[in-house]
C-alpha cells in the first residue's frame, strides 16, 4: 500500500508552504497551512513519504 493511500481527505488539496530555511534548494520542511486544528509537516524531498501531524494546541 502506498503512502498516498493513507492520506486523509483534507490533505489531498492542502497548500504546502516551504520553511523559511529551505532556501532555493527546497531541501527542508514544508507545512500545510490553513487547516483548522492541524499542522502537518513533511520532508520537501519526500512529499509522499511520512508526515508529522501536530495539533494547534501543541
Amino acid at each position: 500500500m502506498s503512502p498516498e493511500d493513507h492520506t486523509p481527505i483534507f490533505l489531498t488539496k492542502a497548500v504546502w508552504r516551504a520553511s523559511s530555511c529551505s532556501g532555493r534548494q527546497g531541501n527542508c520542511l514544508r507545512a500545510a497551512v490553513g487547516l483548522p486544528g492541524a499542522l502537518p509537516i513533511r520532508d520537501s524531498r519526500r512529499p509522499a513519504g511520512l508526515r508529522l501531524d501536530f495539533s494547534h494546541q501543541a
